[in-house]
């Protein structure tokens, strides 16, 4: 029986606006795919991300342009060949891994994790605000033992000191979204290791980079925008110390295995990372973060209106999905 195809953009709300230094957004703008056969049907979200050149149109229809080569029944290991890494082959790939769950009745974990799958703690993100409104985002989730802290301006400085200030109990990631610069590198990395920083995220334009193969790394770096695909990872030695995998980047799930398992190989800390999507694009990325060093799964805590049943969240710690999420 051949495979029926569905694709299909939805809304999401975001509780109040995300913002970081390339832009606000108050809706979380999601394609779902699902791919059904013998009755038992599979799910795949993926969120087209502009910084990629990505569209809700574009992906739909790239997504669309794969219906005949799914309907004949297309491996995932075809599908890194047929198709570009990105959010389009990512929703495929996940409702791929979705469906051969439920036709076999072998769960995902027991494919790609090596123990079974336990909840995980998850950062949570302070949205790019002045220091005073980011510091009264700061007090609010001063509870949360992970931080991940939007920054990307003139006075990152003060914003940084702000949120210390308000929460001096959380480990803080910091995530410039290539927000910095040549002549302020050195300064604001010396104070994020005043500030006990954990770790920070892509603080340069990827491509524009070089200075980080040239200055201490007084704070561990890790590299988002630059890193999508395996093959990427070699040029990435000498100026990142870890790399932020997310399967809207790496092109799904099988893509983000390969990833994971190569940055291990070459001594990159992990940190697996997500779009602001549903539940259903954090599931299969739940069960890829069970060995990561850094676990940043909050989409839906971002949200004003998640899909139903969800992931359970308590508190910062997510658990594992049920079957009838995904997986």
């Amino acid at each position: 029986m051949a495979r029926v195809i569905s694709v299909e953009a939805e809304r999401f709300p975001i509780a109040g606006t995300f913002t970081i230094s390339r832009g606000s957004k108050t809706e979380a703008e999601v394609i779902s795919c699902t791919i059904s056969e013998r009755g038992h049907t599979g799910r795949g979200e993926c969120v087209p991300y502009k910084r990629y050149g990505e569209t809700m149109d574009g992906v739909r229809e790239a997504i669309e342009a794969m219906r005949d080569r799914i309907a004949g029944g297309i491996s995932r290991s075809a599908l890194l060949e047929a198709m570009p890494a990105g959010a389009a082959r990512n929703a495929i790939d996940c409702a791929l891994w979705d469906l051969e769950a439920k036709l076999s009745g072998r769960p995902v974990a027991s494919s790609v994790c090596a123990a079974s799958p336990r909840p995980l703690e998850t950062a949570y993100t302070l949205s790019l605000g002045e220091p005073d409104a980011m510091a009264a985002q700061a007090h609010a989730n001063a509870a949360r033992p992970l931080l991940k802290v939007k920054i990307g301006g003139d006075n990152d400085i003060d914003r940084i000191r702000a949120v210390r200030q308000a929460a001096p109990g959380s480990r803080l990631i910091l995530d410039a979204n290539e927000g910095w610069t040549d002549d302020n590198i050195v300064a604001n990395l010396a104070f994020a290791a005043e500030q006990g920083i954990a770790l920070i995220e892509q603080p340069l334009p990827a491509g524009q980079d070089e200075i980080l193969r040239h200055i201490a790394h007084p704070v561990p770096i890790c590299a988002d925008e630059s890193v999508h695909e395996a093959k990427s990872l070699a040029s990435l030695i000498g100026l990142y110390d870890a790399v932020n995998i997310k399967l809207d980047k790496s092109g799904g799930l099988t893509a983000a295995l390969v990833l994971r398992d190569r940055a291990r190989e070459l001594g990159f800390g992990v940190m697996v990372g997500c779009m602001v999507g549903t539940s259903l694009a954090m599931a299969p990325a739940v069960l890829l973060a069970q060995d990561a060093d850094f676990v940043d799964l909050d989409g839906p805590l971002l949200l004003a209106r998640d899909r139903v049943p969800g992931l359970v969240y308590q508190g910062s710690l997510v658990s594992p999905p049920d079957a009838a999420l995904w997986g």
